[in-house]
């Protein structure tokens, strides 16, 4: 049994990999997890420069590199990746994760279109960008890469109580993935996404206001699987999408939720 456990903790040996949102939260776990994988670089990409400076000297200058991108300027994306090629020499994994949560309700009537144009400029706009360059930089260098992006629990549900463009906005990301993931099987590149629940990031803590031991109390009740789904969980199944042991996966929706549920 000792024999196999090399082969699992280096399974992304070699790769290179861009995380966007890799500051905090699923991004700068899931840096970490490809890291202790064996991936040999893993490039966080975010605006919030000092936390991100933070998480790449913490891995290491040799392994990690902090390049501040907003995925709302297209240039800045091609940009980010074409520094990772120029840096490493290729890019093999794409966690496009930047993505913001809706401010305020936003229920149907009473729609903040300001609000929702940013939600959408992140959180789709910024998403097909990111994937529309990672997989230029594939296809040219011949690689048979793997995109991943993080899609929601409310990708494929709604809320009654409000959060209606953040809802559309993830609901995108499900057209883009499985756009892309046609469009692109023909080169060998992969491209599938995560679908988490409700977890406590920092995101979702800002969101209600909350300390993180209180936000995941909060969380309990969103799942039929006693506990509450965490970073870790959505990291590995990243992890997972992003190596070989999803050779031929492709255009699939990941869920990480515990069975999903609204608490009554």
């Amino acid at each position: 049994m000792n024999g196999l456990l090399p082969s699992i903790k280096h399974k992304l040996h070699g790769k290179v990999a861009i995380v966007t949102g890799g500051a905090s939260g699923f991004g700068e776990v899931t840096a970490r997890h490809f890291i202790n994988h064996g991936a040999r670089a893993v490039v966080i990409a975010d605006v919030q420069d000092k936390k991100g400076q933070n998480v790449a000297a913490s891995i290491g200058p040799d392994r990690c590199t902090y390049i501040h991108c907003d995925v709302t300027d297209e240039d800045q994306v091609k940009s980010l990746v074409e520094t990772t090629v120029s840096l490493y020499g290729q890019l093999d994994i794409m966690f496009s994760n930047a993505g913001i949560a809706t401010p305020g309700k936003q229920v149907v009537i009473d729609l903040d279109m300001s609000a929702f144009d940013k939600t959408f400029a992140v959180n789709v706009r910024g998403m097909a960008t990111c994937v529309k360059h990672a997989a230029r930089a594939m296809k040219e260098g011949g690689v048979k890469g793997s995109i991943i992006c993080t899609a929601s629990v409310m990708a494929s549900r709604a809320n009654p109580s409000g959060g209606t463009d953040y809802i559309m906005s993830k609901h995108a990301v499900l057209g883009l993935m499985r756009a892309a993931s046609l469009q692109l099987a023909g080169y060998g590149i992969r491209v599938n996404s995560v679908s988490p629940g409700m977890v406590a990031t920092p995101m979702m803590c800002e969101h209600f206001g909350t300390e993180k031991e209180v936000a995941m109390k909060m969380m309990e009740k969103f799942s039929r699987l006693e506990g509450v789904t965490t970073e870790k969980h959505v990291a590995d199944a990243v992890s997972f999408l992003a190596s070989d042991e999803s050779e031929f996966v492709t255009g699939h929706d990941l869920a990480v939720d515990g069975a999903f549920v609204w608490p009554q």
